[in-house]
């Protein structure tokens, strides 16, 4: 029996002890004595959020293949336990040993979004980890950050030891071997972290110097250790069906917020919608075989008991073999009391028959991401979807017996107008009137069309890193220019209007293309109080303002400035696949609002070609022309 780190006392006292206590259906038990390497893996939100997180599922899996290696899961306690480990000086702990943190090899911290990151600070803390990397001694762990938002690593350089830039099954092996071979020669953690430089993909901040011009944009950043180079380039997996997947799931005793089994059918996206980030850094798309997703899919069912199963993608329609899978899914589990959930599809006919063959009709509402009003800003954002795609989508939609509709939107959008603005309410009016073209007899109630509104944050490493931002009550303007509108729709009672937390959005934006600089605000508001930003019963927006204001860091510098295209941006040492030239090309055709093809229509030389694989290379006559 292990022996839990928090007594009954603590764990009667709390909200979900589950959260702590470990020992979930296909936890990994290994003997800590009996390894070389213990890596604790963390994902800096409540455990909920975090069980449910694939990244973590598949690297914790890909680790203890191994069996030098032991990894462990970590995430950030919830606010009624937080305190209690202050006080009771309780030192954060692993969920399958019940170890303290501090005594691993290596924690490794996710970094899925920009709201975590003082919740960073927290797991840190907790650990009884120094929070500055050069306070760190031998015997502290080596903290690691991977991640989305890893591609801009700058605002927490100081927190990191080093950061991984790609995907985690390329060189986290090597990293590993270094280590051990590292240790069995005596060498220390400043060895290590050179030779860590070393292996491509590794990014360690100590060993670059940032310079400013007066105005504070950067003037230079140079490597300043022999060991580290100039442009660090994110690694990824070329081949898909190279690497595991995971074989046994980890099964929570608690309701998560992904409760049900995730199979990854393909990395990277054709779009090219110039503001999302996700996009671009996972450029090019690569598929798994559709035998690999079959094995995977039943095994994990098997496995785990789940009986719902989520094809995962940024964009699942583009998956050239989706028809094949889901008519496997459907004849394998007829009868089995399985549910398909298939997320980002693009509302077409396919699409809604295999919705209705794998949903109850009845229950379900159908989402559409439009994410702009009128056609001319869907062209600017290269959205690739016409107002008469949607509302067909929609009709077909409703005559198959849905009557619910989620319509995504976002304000603040480069270019955005008025028009643009009330053109949200229009479309959301005419989604309503298609519904209501059907005739009455073939209606099913009411129709309920719900539009939400997130506010832009433009992201690095896409075409609109180069964007102004909008403040506070620039988007509050938006929203409410928008939701006037709505009131004045025949169709108003069938329409619902909601809108994004906007103190939050412009924080995120600080967070998202912010330097070194900024890790000081981060510092200074977690001292504050700040902590769960992502969580709005726990956002503290006034801790944020003091610790910008006692930092002497300017807001508007990082959101409402106008930016050249050839300013220095804190990430543009790292080499993410698409070209800082292509992403400048992109940006001018989004000003003139001239549509990109997608990358199977034909490429665009964003410079993903470079690594072998994937939609670049399924048929080389997609690149004549473009001097590749």
């Amino acid at each position: 029996m292990r022996k839990l780190a928090l007594n009954d006392e603590i764990l009667l006292s709390i909200q979900q002890p589950a959260r702590y206590i470990g020992g979930e259906f296909n936890m990994v038990q290994k003997d800590p004595d009996k390894v070389d390497i213990r890596f604790a893996m963390c994902f800096p939100d409540v455990y909920e959020i975090g069980m449910s997180h694939l990244g973590i599922q598949i690297l914790y899996s890909m680790f203890n293949d191994r069996e030098d290696i032991y990894c462990e899961r970590v995430y950030s306690p919830w606010m009624d336990l937080d305190p209690i480990m202050r006080e009771q000086n309780i030192p954060l702990f692993t969920l399958e040993t019940q170890e303290p943190v501090k005594n691993f090899d290596f924690l490794g911290i996710t970094l899925q979004y920009e709201m975590c990151y003082t919740n960073v600070l927290q797991v840190l803390e907790l650990s009884q980890i120094p929070l500055h990397a050069c306070e760190r001694g031998e015997n502290d762990p080596i903290v690691i950050g991977g991640g989305p938002c890893a591609y801009n690593p700058e605002p927490l350089a100081d927190f990191f030891d080093l950061f991984y830039i790609g995907e985690g099954e390329t060189v986290y092996f090597e990293l590993m071997d270094h280590y051990k071979e590292n240790r069995t020669a005596g060498g220390g953690r400043q060895r290590f972290l050179e030779l860590a430089a070393e292996i491509p993909g590794i990014y360690v901040p100590a060993f670059y110097d940032v310079t400013y011009h007066e105005d504070g944009t950067i003037c230079s950043f140079t490597p300043n250790n022999p060991h580290a180079g100039e442009t660090i380039t994110k690694q990824l997996v070329v081949d898909m069906d190279s690497v595991g997947y995971i074989e046994k799931p980890l099964v929570p005793y608690i309701k998560v917020t992904q409760d049900r089994v995730v199979l990854e059918i393909q990395r990277g996206c054709i779009r090219g919608c110039r503001f999302c980030q996700a996009g671009d850094v996972y450029r090019p798309l690569r598929e798994h075989s559709l035998e690999y997703l079959k094995h995977y899919a039943y095994d994990m069912l098997k496995s785990t008991g789940h009986d719902e199963i989520s094809l995962s993608s940024l964009s699942s329609s583009d998956y050239s073999q989706l028809e094949g899978l889901v008519n496997f899914l459907i004849e394998e589990f007829k009868g089995k009391g399985v549910n398909i959930s298939l997320p980002s599809l693009r509302i077409d006919a396919f699409s809604l028959d295999v919705m209705s063959k794998v949903q109850d009709i009845k229950k379900s509402s159908l989402t559409f991401a439009p994410e702009a009003g009128s056609q001319r800003l869907r062209d600017v954002i290269n959205k690739g979807l016409t107002e008469e795609v949607i509302l067909n989508g929609a009709r077909q939609a409703f005559e198959a017996g849905w009557n619910r509709v989620k319509l995504y939107f976002m304000l603040g959008l480069p270019t955005e107008t008025v028009e643009d603005m009330e053109g949200i309410a229009l479309l959301s009016e005419k989604v309503a009137e298609t519904y209501y073209e059907i005739p009455k007899e073939q209606r099913h109630g009411k129709v309920q069309v719900t539009a939400s509104s997130s506010f832009f944050v433009p992201k690095p490493f896409t075409p609109f890193q180069w964007a102004r931002m909008c403040t506070k009550e620039e988007f509050l303007e938006r929203a409410n220019i928008v939701r006037g509108k709505f009131r004045q729709m025949l169709n108003f009672k069938s329409l619902k209007y909601n809108w994004h937390e906007a103190e939050l959005t412009v924080l995120e934006g600080i967070l998202a293309r912010g330097d070194r600089r900024v890790g000081a605000v981060i510092e200074a508001a977690y001292k504050n109080g700040a902590i769960y930003d992502s969580w709005s019963e726990y956002f503290n927006n006034d801790a944020w303002m003091k610790a910008f204001e006692d930092c002497g860091v300017p807001i508007d510098f990082y959101t409402t400035r106008e930016r050249s295209l050839d300013e220095v941006f804190p990430w543009d040492f790292i080499d993410a696949g698409v070209s800082k030239e292509f992403l400048k090309r992109e940006w001018k055709r989004a000003m003139e609002a001239v549509v990109t093809p997608n990358c199977r229509g034909k490429c665009s030389a964003c410079g993903a070609l470079k690594f072998g694989g994937g939609v670049c290379f399924e048929t080389r006559e997609t690149t004549e022309g473009t001097g590749l």
